[in-house]
C-alpha cells in the first residue's frame, strides 16, 4: 500500500545510475552561491531563472535529471524543459539526496 500510495505521489520510481550510464546530464538549477557551497561531481550549474536562455545548448536525445535544494526549483526546471520538448527530464529532487542514490 505505501508503494502504491509513493509511486502516486512521486510518480514510478527512476535508477539514477543508469540514467548516468546512458549520458545524462545532471542540471543543478540552484544559484551559482548555492552551487559554489557543494554540487555533484560533473553537474551543471544553470540557475533556474537562466534556464530558458540555456536549453539550446542541451542535447534533446540525451536524459536529463534536475536537481537544487528541496526539490521545488527541480521540479519546477523539469516542467519548463518538458514543455519545450525535452521528454526525458527527471526531478532527482535536492542535489544531496541524489548524490547519495547515485
Amino acid at each position: 500500500m505505501i508503494s502504491k500510495i509513493k509511486k502516486l505521489l512521486f510518480g514510478p520510481s527512476v535508477d539514477y545510475k543508469q540514467l548516468i550510464q546512458q549520458g545524462a546530464v545532471i542540471l543543478d538549477v540552484r544559484t551559482k552561491g548555492e552551487y559554489s557551497s557543494g554540487n555533484i561531481n560533473g553537474s551543471k550549474n544553470v540557475p533556474l531563472d537562466t534556464l530558458s536562455s540555456y536549453m539550446n545548448k542541451l542535447d534533446k536525445t540525451k536524459p536529463i535529471i534536475t536537481c537544487c535544494a528541496s526539490g521545488m526549483r527541480s521540479g519546477s526546471a523539469k516542467n519548463l524543459l518538458k514543455s519545450k520538448g525535452f521528454t526525458q527530464v527527471y526531478n532527482g529532487g535536492s542535489w544531496m539526496s541524489l548524490r547519495n542514490k547515485l
